[in-house]
């Protein structure tokens, strides 16, 4: 999903890829005979006056024929809402900003997507662009309460009080290292020796030694890898800035906020980090290469660590590694954080004129599997073929393949795409129901009080960061210094409001 626009996909897209965050079992398959249906039938549907909502949400690109699918999702909520709904995509780039002006303008929209990454959830309902849910869902989308999980719904909560319906997927996350297949059986490496991330040193070496220097035996980008291998130093994050987690808890102690780049666990970082960079095994230009999948779709990156390993498994990150087979090696177990599932969500406007029905609409979105299909695939016959009764063929060129499922609703209720794994489905929901709770679920830092502080130390890490955590710089030459300025940045200043929203929130469990 870990936040990272980790969810925009191409290909053989949705479920297999998606399920791209314990309470009470729930995601248990549903009619499309929905709650909301039901809710509107009681009052008579036929009674209900027409309205039309509307809807912004992201996409990688506007499909050209979406025009087709607007209909087609309008013929379903007409009969079953009564409503129409006028469909508002925008690209993921530009999407935070054209709804920041869109709510600063107090513009009528009824439903937007929000994320924590993308026109942030927090932020926004800090700003009083979302309506409290909680008695909407009671009235018009009761199940929905039971289709995800408890902890879900306590991960989305503010103050109390929900603001944001969650587009229910994988909610977990799992470090290790992805590796290619065909390198791992030439030098026949032993999986079950990977404990944790030093161990795979010695396969790195055999790589290097054995193969051309356009191979990369440890893939890193200039943010290094530090921010993916949190859980396996027993830390959790509260604060990014400047593209790396500064702030957060250590797990033996997570009632303390803490600098990430004073700990052991850092110093120890750097310094296995720049005894590989001094040894050859990873690209030489990490501390400036911005995106990593410009080497990753060569087929030249042997190893990579992740700290979302993908539920679906080996197969969802072929297509990504150049054609390549690959194998998943966990050195973590599985666990759950807020920031693993308020990463796609739909909130209601406190502009709509129709917040009922917004409801009703956002209900049929997560319980009716006829209207998430079509929102998520298009047109049968058109866009889509079917191969067997829940398997679709995607035809690529009808004009409508927006790969963006987990935007929409409850992914569980996806068709899957042909050549998806068939347990897939099964497996994810295990995880996402037996994972590992943070202790600090359902905590959300509101960075208003020191948002000046946040952006200097920003610009501190965007200076330092790079070389460090790519071992091109030593630790003995630059860590003092890049704590240093990350003091006179007001990096304590921030801990310090984050402590104390943490203790305050604490009081409230």
């Amino acid at each position: 999903m870990k936040k990272q626009m980790f969810k925009v996909v191409t290909g053989a897209v949705s479920l297999a890829v998606l399920l791209s965050a314990c309470g009470s079992k729930g995601s248990e398959s549903t009619s499309t005979a929905s709650p909301a249906a039901s809710a509107a039938a009681t009052a008579k549907v036929e009674q209900l006056a027409p309205v039309e909502l509307i809807w912004n949400f992201p996409l990688a690109a506007i499909p050209a024929d979406i025009a087709t699918v607007q209909e087609a999702i309008n013929k379903i909520t007409k009969a079953k809402i009564n409503a129409t709904v006028k469909l508002q995509p925008q690209a993921f780039a530009d999407y935070t900003q054209k709804m920041n002006t869109t709510v600063a303008a107090g513009e009528n929209y009824d439903i937007a997507w929000t994320s924590n990454w993308n026109f942030d959830y927090v932020t926004n309902q800090s700003k009083g662009a979302f309506l409290p849910l909680d008695d909407l869902i009671t009235k018009y989308a009761p199940s929905v309460t039971k289709s995800m999980p408890g902890f879900v719904w306590d991960a989305t909560k503010i103050s109390g009080k929900i603001y944001g319906v969650p587009n229910y997927q994988t909610v977990t996350n799992k470090e290790g290292f992805i590796i290619q297949k065909k390198y791992a059986d030439k030098y026949n490496l032993d999986v079950n020796s990977i404990k944790k991330v030093a161990d795979i040193e010695p396969f790195l070496a055999k790589v290097k030694a054995g193969e051309s220097k356009d191979v990369v035996p440890f893939l890193v980008d200039r943010n290094g890898r530090f921010n993916s291998m949190l859980r396996s130093n027993g830390l959790e994050s509260i604060v990014n800035a400047g593209g790396a987690n500064v702030i957060g808890v250590d797990l033996s102690n997570p009632d303390k906020v803490i600098n990430f780049v004073d700990t052991p666990q850092f110093g120890k970082y750097l310094d296995l980090i720049k005894s590989w960079h001094d040894k050859g095994l990873i690209n030489d230009n990490a501390a400036t290469l911005k995106n990593k999948a410009d080497i990753e779709k060569t087929g030249n990156a042997v190893v990579q660590f992740h700290n979302v390993l993908n539920p679906a498994g080996p197969a969802s990150y072929k297509t990504a590694n150049g054609g390549n087979d690959v194998i998943v090696v966990p050195i973590t177990e599985t666990w759950a954080g807020t920031g693993s599932i308020i990463t796609t969500m739909q909130a209601i406007s406190k502009t709509s004129k129709n917040p009922e029905r917004a409801m009703m609409f956002i209900n049929l979105l997560n319980t009716d599997k006829e209207l998430y299909n079509t929102i998520s695939y298009g047109v049968e016959g058109k866009h889509y073929t079917k191969v067997s009764d829940n398997v679709v063929k995607i035809n690529k060129d009808a004009g409508y393949v927006p790969n963006a499922s987990w935007v929409f609703g409850n992914t569980f209720n996806a068709f899957l795409v042909e050549g998806t794994d068939p347990n897939v489905v099964a497996d994810t929901k295990k995880e996402n129901e037996t994972a590992k709770p943070s202790p600090l679920m359902g905590f959300k830092f509101v960075p208003a009080p020191v948002v000046a502080e946040i952006a200097n130390i920003g610009t501190v890490v965007d200076q330092y960061n790079p070389g460090l955590v790519t071992g091109t710089v030593a630790a003995s030459e630059k860590l003092k210094e890049f704590q240093e300025k990350l003091k006179q940045a007001g990096i304590d200043k921030v801990i310090a409001e984050v402590q104390k929203q943490l203790d305050e929130w604490k009081k409230t469990k």
